[in-house]
């Protein structure tokens, strides 16, 4: 254990936590309920391969695999507060770009005879149930009972997994679907959406009120390539 990292407890840090962290998790997790229920989702329906699934959903499971190296690594290390606040930051995006981005995949139509035949929307199920499984297991030495929870609903439809989440193997990263490319592109995509934000901020223009143009200027070669790959997520 490190010295200098100090273990800070009590009402206020513990409500922070509740606020930042369990909270979006939870609500992620209850939107994918949610819908889930509504279209009969079935996690054993064989999936789209990842390489034919959209841009959004290939950089969320390389996201999600580079997740759970960090976060076994950190834990070998005995650090357990490197590999919570990996976990942090990982659910924050999950839920305020992924989902965000997402959601009108899970609303539109393209059920059939109990099965989700848009692959588009097979795509979208298929990832979201991912990430919150393999997140379940992440969580399981950190947040037991939380863990235990979201695992044995996740886990119910598939019939052969263990009865605990304490007692299933933890998660194993899958080196072939991280995409660091994909994850720059993206984090850029992102961070140029909230300076967008902040500049309509400043000029008092609403954010639903479309403009005729943007103009960015960009620190990096690697940035100026990138940005094609992200102009329609922007």
């Amino acid at each position: 254990h490190n010295p200098a990292a100090n273990l800070n407890f009590g009402y206020h840090n513990a409500d922070e936590v509740r606020r930042q962290f369990i909270i979006p998790l939870w609500n992620v997790y209850s939107f994918f309920i949610t819908y889930a229920n509504i279209d009969a989702y079935d996690p054993t329906q064989s999936a789209p391969e990842v390489g034919n699934r959209p841009q959004l959903d290939q950089w969320i499971l390389s996201e999600l695999h580079s997740l759970i190296d960090h976060v076994t690594n950190s834990l070998e290390k005995f650090e357990p507060d490197v590999a919570a606040r990996a976990t942090e930051s990982f659910v924050e995006i999950l839920s305020n770009w992924y989902v965000r981005r997402g959601r009108r995949r899970f609303w539109k139509a393209g059920r059939v005879e109990g099965n989700i035949i848009d692959q588009d929307k097979l795509s979208a199920y298929s990832t979201l149930y991912e990430c919150l499984f393999t997140i379940s297991k992440l969580l399981a030495p950190f947040m037991p009972f939380l863990s235990e929870c979201m695992y044995q609903n996740l886990s119910a439809p598939l019939r052969t997994s263990p009865k605990s989440v304490h007692l299933d193997d933890y998660p194993i990263p899958n080196t072939t679907l991280i995409d660091e490319r994909l994850s720059k592109a993206i984090r850029l995509a992102m961070k140029l959406s909230s300076l967008g934000r902040a500049a309509r901020n400043n000029a008092n223009i609403k954010v639903r009120q479309p403009l005729d143009a943007v103009r960015i200027k960009l620190r990096e070669s690697v940035e100026s390539e990138l940005l094609p790959e992200i102009s329609e997520q922007l």
